[in-house]
């Protein structure tokens, strides 16, 4: 029999979901008919699989250690990982021997959870600033040329670098990565550098994620633009993904042509902060959330993203690559406001705005443009 007591961060969700996290190769089916079986029991009882878990709650689990071990994909490692176990010593240390057993379980049970991975991630990925941390939020300041998240298996990415970084700081989560895993919230593409609001606990996820689902939470970016607009302007649209190409395409119409089944109502809103010499200084707030959203609107409109090469203009990315080794979007997440949150989970961010200056070679630019 295996035996989990739910934490803060499995509580909240329900039990189905928590044992397909838990059993990832056990299909749906067997799971409801292990439940029904009474294999899979909560606090000792027979359970629907739609309960929501509380903290403290206990779920056994009747199978054998292989068939665990073969729906967990969860298999002793022969040797510990590099590094790794340091953290779970440490752990005991701090927390006593039950913190490093609980940690070093978490390691041993689950290669899935590659531990080695986030220890990577974290002493690969340069130039990541943390923006504020609590309980349950991580801010982070990424540079561009780093992803997100993943594109291939292979990839490092922000999101890796996130748990590589909680884990120096508290080894003992590792035993949490079976079921639960903090994670970004908002994707910047690779090369679009700024503000990224990441979750650290299932409420902190949860919260974040609703708020930005809901458009409650105001986001705001830098970027210098071919020609000039003098003036503050909303501008809307629809917006069709080329999947094939990772392109996107806007139009004023939100025609159903064939081929395009992906439509999106856009707007984008942005105010001129300096004018010269050709180019302008944006700040630009996303009314909608959209991949690629900023870079082609505003080339739709005729004034692409310096450095834009999928979207921009090559007279311009020509120059800007000759003067100022410019090889990307010159596009900056630059703030982030909250609105006013009397209580629960996000108390801590009401009314509060987050900022993350522009980098050096944006401000070398615009200083060098006039704006």
């Amino acid at each position: 029999m295996q035996s989990t007591i739910i934490g803060r961060n499995q509580a909240g969700q329900r039990l189905d979901k928590f044992l397909r996290k838990l059993l990832p190769n056990a299909g749906s089916g067997f799971l409801y008919k292990m439940l029904r079986k009474k294999n899979i029991t909560l606090n000792g009882r027979k359970a629907e699989g739609s309960e929501l878990l509380k903290e403290g709650d206990s779920v056994h689990i009747f199978f054998s250690q292989e068939t665990f071990e073969k729906f967990s994909g969860r298999a002793a490692q022969a040797e510990k990982p590099h590094g790794a176990f340091q953290g779970a010593e440490s752990a005991g240390k701090r927390h006593g021997s039950q913190g490093a057993e609980s940690a070093e379980a978490g390691l041993l049970r689950n290669p899935a959870v590659n531990m080695l991975e986030y220890d990577k991630a974290y002493r690969r990925l340069k130039g990541i600033q943390v923006i504020y941390e609590d309980e349950n939020f991580l801010f982070l300041d990424k540079p561009a040329g780093i992803l997100s998240q993943k594109a291939d298996p292979g990839d490092s990415s922000l999101n890796e670098w996130l748990i590589g970084y909680l884990l120096q700081k508290e080894p003992s989560l590792a035993a949490e990565l079976p079921t639960f895993r903090p994670s970004v919230c908002n994707r910047l593409d690779r090369n679009t550098s700024g503000i990224v609001l990441c979750g650290k606990t299932l409420a902190g996820l949860q919260f974040l994620n609703r708020y930005i689902r809901e458009r409650r939470v105001r986001k705001f970016y830098h970027t210098i633009c071919a020609g000039e607009l003098n003036e503050t302007a909303q501008i809307q649209g629809y917006l069709y993904k080329d999947e094939r190409n990772n392109r996107v395409h806007i139009s004023m119409e939100g025609d159903t042509a064939p081929g395009r089944e992906s439509i999106n109502y856009i707007q984008t809103r942005y105010a001129p902060l300096g004018v010269s010499c050709g180019y302008t200084f944006l700040e630009v707030e996303l009314i909608t959330g959209k991949p690629h959203q900023i870079r082609a609107h505003l080339a739709g409109t005729g004034h692409p993203l310096i450095g834009d090469f999928k979207y921009g203009t090559d007279r311009v990315n020509r120059r800007m690559r000759r003067e100022f080794d410019l090889h990307h979007q010159l596009l900056h997440a630059c703030r982030v406001v909250f609105p006013k949150i009397p209580s629960g989970v996000g108390a801590a961010l009401s009314e509060r705005e987050f900022t993350a200056p522009d980098p050096e070679l944006f401000v070398i630019i615009r200083t060098a443009l006039g704006l």
